[in-house]
């Protein structure tokens, strides 16, 4: 895979690489190549970047892109008619503080909230993580900065809801690097009370996860979660913050594996590789290259 080999394929990004981790690099032009492949077999034309080119200022060929009008009139990113009915059912309907990027779940074939809806809005999928899924929820929150759960603007990707008062609280990464991000401070207070109440951390844990970390975004979705199980409505009965991602995905793998060492009480916390669930085959070709 040659940097000629991408540009051909309008799949040249300089942002794919990841200093120091020579895998990440290699996979996320990996991924990014696929995805504009897939799109050419397709029949389906590139998109640019910006995505919206505006008249008069400057835009290129991105071949892991759909145009706009495009995407959103054929649904092309969308390979199952139930995963085109649930972008088509989530995007009518606005959560309270709700920041969702329309024009990326449309257009951008390497948007991991996309990944999401063609993935879980499959019923063998939904089966494979549990047998009992009644209902699934797409970049849900159950109360954006509603302090009675986190006080934050975190979702997740998708939630599955069980028959028994359960939740699956799911994360996607795919083609997303390792960064660095701090918790707000201003929400700190909220972030242990939540913590402290769980007891699923082990001494010390929290007090390195409230600063500068790469593992933030791991926390503070995990802690939507647990917040879920405390709140006092005790409509959550149990629940699993699951982290999905390809197996080559090497930064998501090792935090992870230093997420769950900072717990002392794992049963809230779990890990699927895409390979390990039985993905549809368009979705399989859609996202794992061969």
């Amino acid at each position: 895979m040659t940097q000629a080999e991408l540009e051909a394929a309008h799949a040249w990004e300089a942002d794919d690489a990841v200093p120091g981790r020579p895998e990440m690099t290699e996979l996320r032009r990996r991924l990014r190549l696929h995805q504009s492949r897939w799109r050419e077999a397709h029949g389906h034309p590139p998109g640019t970047q910006p995505i919206v080119p505006q008249p008069g200022k400057p835009w290129r060929l991105v071949g892991s892109r759909l145009p706009l009008d495009y995407a959103q009139e054929t649904g092309a990113s969308f390979v199952t008619d139930a995963a085109r009915a649930a972008a088509r059912e989530r995007l009518a309907v606005v959560e309270p503080n709700q920041s969702i990027d329309r024009r990326r779940i449309w257009a951008d074939l390497l948007w991991s909230p996309a990944l999401a809806l063609n993935v879980f809005s499959d019923r063998a999928v939904q089966r494979a993580l549990a047998p009992d899924v009644t209902e699934v929820r797409f970049e849900h929150s159950p109360g954006r900065l509603d302090p009675a759960y986190l006080g934050s603007l975190r979702s997740f990707d998708a939630l599955l809801v069980l028959d028994d008062g359960g939740v699956l609280a799911v994360d996607v990464k795919y083609h997303e690097r390792a960064k660095a991000e701090t918790p707000k401070p201003e929400n700190m207070w909220r972030y242990r009370e939540v913590a402290e109440r769980s007891g699923v951390f082990a001494p010390g844990a929290v007090d390195e996860l409230a600063g500068r970390s790469e593992l933030a975004v791991h926390w503070l979705e995990h802690l939507l979660l647990l917040s879920m199980l405390q709140h006092e409505s005790g409509t959550w009965r149990r629940g699993t913050y699951v982290v999905v991602h390809p197996a080559g995905n090497s930064d998501t793998a090792r935090l992870c594996a230093r997420y769950a060492e900072l717990l002392d009480d794992r049963s809230t916390f779990s890990v699927v590789t895409l390979e390990e669930l039985p993905l549809p085959g368009p979705v399989r070709e859609r996202y794992l290259p061969a």
